[in-house]
């Protein structure tokens, strides 16, 4: 079945430009330009995805978040906006969005992360994943902090490669942009992040970036 995805943000040309870029990836059932619509369009469709933007009339993306979270357990939220703001990504974030992506973000790139978001994997654009996680950790006091950079055992069974590729992956770099940053294939890329995630006993990106920052090797 396709993922139902609701769109929010009060500029119709960039709605229908997600919606294009979209394409039949996923079926949109809904439109919002403001706080109040999206609160009662959203509670109407109950969708898998919300595409959230961060600064709406009436109010902002993290208010829409609050008032139905509880009410629609089921439903996950990527926030997409303009902007790359530490606090209004945090804010958000901590609001329970599943993700943050900039609008500057490509249209597979962006059907990718709805993806994943509907499959309950985190999704950062790149730059934004490390202070995300620098945040959490520094307003966190009970979580583990390891005595050394790096503790886990695992790391030892990865060649050089599968570490640089399972940086990356925890930073919240795509496949693709991972290969043009380390010149390799997608396919090898692939290749190298399922080797990662056996090797570390994951199961996904979102326990990776767990690893990842309780190791310090973001």
């Amino acid at each position: 079945m396709s993922t139902r995805v609701f769109l929010v943000d009060d500029h119709a040309m960039v709605r229908a430009g997600v919606r294009s870029e979209l394409g039949d990836a996923v079926t949109v059932v809904g439109e919002a330009a403001d706080v109040d619509s999206a609160i009662a369009g959203i509670r109407a469709a109950a969708p898998d995805v919300v595409l959230l933007d961060v600064h709406l009339p009436g109010g902002d993306g993290r208010a829409v978040l609050e008032a139905l979270r509880a009410e629609l357990p089921e439903t996950r939220w990527l926030a997409l906006s303009v902007s790359d703001a530490a606090e209004d990504v945090i804010a958000v974030i901590r609001a329970g969005a599943r993700g943050y992506v900039t609008k500057t973000i490509s249209g597979p790139d962006l059907r990718a992360a709805v993806q994943r978001v509907a499959e309950g994997d985190v999704v950062f654009s790149p730059r934004l994943a490390g202070f995300v996680l620098d945040a959490f950790a520094a307003t966190s006091p009970s979580a583990p902090q390891p005595e050394d950079p790096a503790t886990d055992p695992g790391l030892d069974l990865l060649s050089a490669r599968e570490r640089e590729v399972m940086q990356l992956l925890a930073r919240g770099y795509t496949y693709r942009e991972i290969g043009s940053r380390l010149f390799i294939s997608v396919k090898t890329v692939e290749s190298h992040a399922s080797n990662v995630l056996r090797k570390l006993q994951l199961s996904n990106r979102n326990e990776l970036t767990r690893w990842a920052a309780t190791n310090r090797l973001l």
